[in-house]
């Protein structure tokens, strides 16, 4: 089969996004299907993958240097035709996504799109701060999701709380598949991290770890609140953030704040090889963001064999089970402090958790997962045959804009 994937970043930028398109294409090339990856330009990065093509792009003003796609490029409209592609797989709406739609029509392909954000978790970047205003981007991007939905053949969800959302609040209705992100779990077995605990100095700590960017939709804000308090009555504790965003600064001085500045470490980005090895380094994992569509980073903490204490929202409660594999807690800070200092009162406790994360996390082999994204792209296929598209209910029950709680 030949496959291409749309998708506005992929590397260098290190996200959430990345690390699904890439874990996809290495499994579906593996089983012997082509995948064309459309993608962003960046000159300071070298492609040692084949079948990259890059459209231009320009820098955002955000924190490393990302930058945009711009849907253009007459070397691309030349080539996909030569391609004999079988499915196009947009994996965002816009830009690149509106481009793979536009390329899906012309060429009479199925069009296939993940459904990888909360995009209306995002409005706040626009600056306009009144209420009013932010009421109005968010139903705007909720319509705007709808009539791209409407031109697909279908839809992926990577979490069993984001089919909620898109069924209850976008009036989905047929053709779309739950599937999450796989985890490849070798190098998390193969993880060298007794050398990385010497270097970091926290031989004698005990390590909660989270990743994700460093961003205010993430909810740091609780965690660094909760962690201050955890610690009042744990001296050796110490927090782990691995991630960069536009939080960064404020977050720094919020531990400055809180007392707790000497016990956080803010390693930055990381080169998602090296992650497994922090992850294998720490004792257990936290996470406060309620935004998230199917908790990727806890998967990847729980092929880590850590523990979880996170705050119980859409796509972490996929994934961890209270009481099995961690605690999950209200959105509030006591509630998360409480679950730290639980999970730390009891070793034998915290033990099992790991063994049980263990066993989860082989449920999330991305080899099978790859398996029924092809089953999706038959379907597809046959879809566009018969004309076939998403359809979704009437417009009348879903108007309201989404919120986290509904998660």
């Amino acid at each position: 089969m030949h496959i291409a994937f749309f998708t506005n970043f992929y590397h260098p930028v290190v996200n959430g996004v990345v690390r699904s398109v890439a874990s996809f294409r290495d499994v579906l090339m593996k089983q012997g299907h082509n995948v064309f990856v459309f993608a962003q330009t960046d000159v300071s990065y070298t492609d040692n993958e084949p079948f990259i093509f890059r459209y231009p792009s320009l820098p955002l003003p955000l924190p490393g240097e990302i930058s945009a796609a711009l849907p253009v490029s007459s070397f691309v409209d030349q080539l996909l035709p030569i391609l004999k592609l079988d499915v196009i797989h947009t994996h965002h709406p816009i830009l690149l996504g509106q481009t793979a739609a536009r390329k899906a029509a012309e060429l009479d392909l199925p069009l296939i799109f993940t459904f990888h954000t909360q995009y209306w978790e995002y409005t706040h970047y626009i600056p306009f701060p009144q209420e009013a205003i932010q009421e109005f981007l968010k139903n705007a991007v909720h319509r705007w999701l709808k009539e791209f939905m409407q031109k697909c053949q279908h839809i992926i969800i990577p979490s069993e709380s984001m089919k909620k959302i898109l069924v209850q609040n976008y009036g989905l209705e047929e053709r779309y598949t739950v599937i999450p992100t796989g985890v490849d779990l070798e190098p998390y077995r193969c993880a060298s991290w007794r050398a990385l605990r010497k270097e970091m100095g926290w031989r004698d700590e005990t390590v909660l770890i989270s990743v994700g960017r460093l961003a205010p939709e993430k909810n740091w804000d609780t965690l660094l609140h909760a962690f201050a308090k955890a610690s009042s009555q744990h001296p050796d504790l110490r927090l782990v953030l691995i991630g960069d965003g536009p939080a960064k600064e404020t977050l720094v001085s919020l531990a400055s704040e809180l007392g707790i500045a000497d016990h956080i470490t803010f390693t930055g980005s990381l080169p998602f090889e090296d992650v497994p090895c922090y992850l294998k380094a720490a004792d257990a994992f936290t996470f406060a963001s309620v935004t998230e569509t199917q908790g990727l980073v806890t998967m990847e903490a729980m092929a880590a064999g850590l523990p979880v204490v996170a705050v119980d929202g859409s796509g972490t409660r996929d994934i961890v089970e209270h009481g099995k594999h961690g605690f999950l807690v209200e959105n509030d800070v006591d509630a998360l402090a409480k679950g730290i200092q639980d999970l730390l009162s009891d070793p034998q406790r915290t033990k099992r958790f790991s063994s049980n994360a263990l066993k989860k996390a082989k449920s999330f082999d991305v080899t099978q997962l790859g398996k029924q994204m092809v089953n999706v792209y038959d379907q597809a296929i046959q879809d566009k045959r018969e004309n076939h598209y998403v359809t979704l209910r009437a417009e009348e029950n879903t108007e309201q804009a989404i919120s986290p709680t509904q998660a």
